[in-house]
């Protein structure tokens, strides 16, 4: 056989096999999740599983390393808390009528002290006088259980009269309502004598004194929270 009759054999067997190969390929599409499943198309999702069971406890970790001690804190303040009951009045009053004290003796007045920590206000109110032919001075003053008060200072009240005429001073004897009060600490709680008493003045003669002329005189004593 020739070589030119072997070609013309070897196209018309080629031929027909090409067209049915574009044919086959103009009707098949590939579908782009082929290469992910395959041929074959994605089903309905499934139900969901459910949690397994809970799985040992690992192997204890080792100990951490000790933390240092920390910076020293300042110093605190002591408190104490002190619940203290309410504060409740006291006071008293001690009155007379007509004292008439021509003499220089104490009027005392017993008080209850209830609490060390107060102080007592003290006030006398009455008639008070004093005469004489020459310069004088007397002093009104409260004691407490015997001694003048010294938290901070006594509590008095004085009247002085100058020099004048014997005929004139002869006959000077004025009563005026006066009054002596103040407020003394560190008086100790419990019973206390609050006395008044009339003495003299440092350095000048003693005079007639009187308390109490014709009229009403009173102790008033109060105790009071410091």
């Amino acid at each position: 056989m020739s070589l030119l009759l072997q070609l013309l054999l070897l196209v018309c067997v080629a031929l027909p096999l090409h067209g049915v190969e574009k044919v086959r390929n103009r009707g098949y599409r590939k579908d782009p999740d082929a290469d992910k499943f395959g041929s074959c198309l994605q089903g309905p999702a499934g139900t969901p599983g459910r949690d397994g069971n809970p799985g040992a406890n690992g192997i204890p970790g080792t100990p951490g390393i000790p933390g240092r001690d920390g910076l020293k804190g300042e110093k605190g303040e002591c408190v104490n808390e002190i619940f203290e009951k309410p504060w409740r009045p006291n006071y008293k009053q001690c009155a007379w009528n007509s004292l008439n004290y021509g003499i220089d003796l104490g009027k005392d007045c017993t008080f209850t002290k209830l609490r060390s920590d107060s102080t007592l206000r003290v006030i006398f109110s009455g008639s008070l006088r004093l005469k004489c032919k020459n310069a004088c001075c007397q002093r009104w003053y409260f004691t407490f259980n015997g001694a003048e008060c010294t938290g901070p200072l006594p509590i008095e009240s004085i009247i002085y009269l100058d020099q004048g005429s014997p005929e004139l001073n002869s006959t000077i004897n004025i009563h005026r309502t006066s009054s002596v009060e103040g407020m003394c600490e560190g008086v100790k709680a419990g019973l206390v004598d609050v006395a008044v008493w009339v003495g003299t003045c440092s350095d000048y003669p003693k005079g007639d004194a009187s308390t109490g002329w014709n009229s009403v005189s009173r102790v008033i004593i109060e105790e009071l929270p410091k």
